[in-house]
């Protein structure tokens, strides 16, 4: 029997690496944990769809009616309004992929940015959509995220971020064509959901960008800096006792260069 935990690892030809393991449950628990507000977020859009559909009901007309009083009421409803069970589908997936990409990397700014979208592109909508239509349908929210971890991942530098921008683009990028009215609107797809979410999104990463992660610092870096400073510092001290550079060596005398050879018998 092995006298304690360390040393019955080694007697089982087995060392583990305890930090490795905890880092390992650490960033199990952040993933799950990431997943929460995106997934509240769509049982809730698949709940009110099951009422409408169950009651007999239609509550499309509650959406975001451009430029009306009772309009407004769609900024708060907008995201959980769905016209059918494929406009629910085509929206529920990416707010899962986004919504847990944001908390994920931006575990600080996620609630902000999340909350901020939801509003700020309902009412961006309001405000330029045509009075004679009504928006619904979570599009916005999703295209504020999209637009916000692209922008985001390339202004600030680090490179997980970058990969996850990368990522977006890959997945989301064809998104583009629903922000352009000539395609959007013989599809009756709201082009001003869409391009009210975008905004929002990249306004978000423009102005939060110096908050949460940042670039990182590498220790050639540090070191290159630290040289630099280094080099224009010496210019001005009194380098007496400092190593003259090699171009500096005086030429050795005739005697210092004689060369002495000794033959064996």
């Amino acid at each position: 029997m092995c006298p304690s935990a360390n040393f019955s690892d080694l007697c089982s030809g087995i060392i583990l690496d305890k930090h490795h393991i905890m880092d390992e449950k650490a960033e199990k628990r952040k993933f799950f944990g990431s997943l929460v507000i995106p997934l509240i977020l769509v049982a809730l859009m698949w709940l009110v769809k099951i009422i409408e559909v169950s009651f007999g009901i239609d509550l499309g007309s509650w959406g975001v009616v451009p430029h009306t009083p009772r309009g407004l009421i769609g900024i708060f409803t907008l995201p959980f309004l769905h016209g059918s069970w494929e406009h629910l589908l085509s929206n529920s997936v990416p707010i899962l992929v986004l919504g847990t990409a944001l908390y994920y990397c931006y575990p600080t700014l996620a609630n902000r940015v999340m909350l901020i979208t939801y509003l700020a592109s309902g009412l961006l909508t309001w405000g330029i959509g045509n009075p004679h239509s009504v928006h619904i349908g979570a599009s916005a929210l999703v295209y504020g995220l999209n637009l916000f971890l692209i922008t985001s991942g390339f202004i600030r530098g680090n490179r997980m971020l970058i990969v996850i921008a990368l990522i977006m683009v890959f997945l989301y990028g064809s998104f583009i064509w629903g922000m352009i009215p000539a395609l959007a609107i013989p599809q009756n797809i709201s082009w001003e959901g869409h391009l009210s979410g975008a905004i929002i999104g990249v306004l978000l990463a423009l102005f939060l960008r110096k908050e949460g992660p940042q670039k990182e610092v590498y220790h050639w870096d540090e070191e290159e800096e630290d040289d630099a400073s280094i080099d224009s510092g010496d210019d001005v001290s009194t380098g007496s006792t400092s190593e003259k550079p090699y171009w500096d060596v005086p030429t050795p005398s005739n005697d210092e260069l004689t060369v002495r050879y000794r033959f064996k018998h």
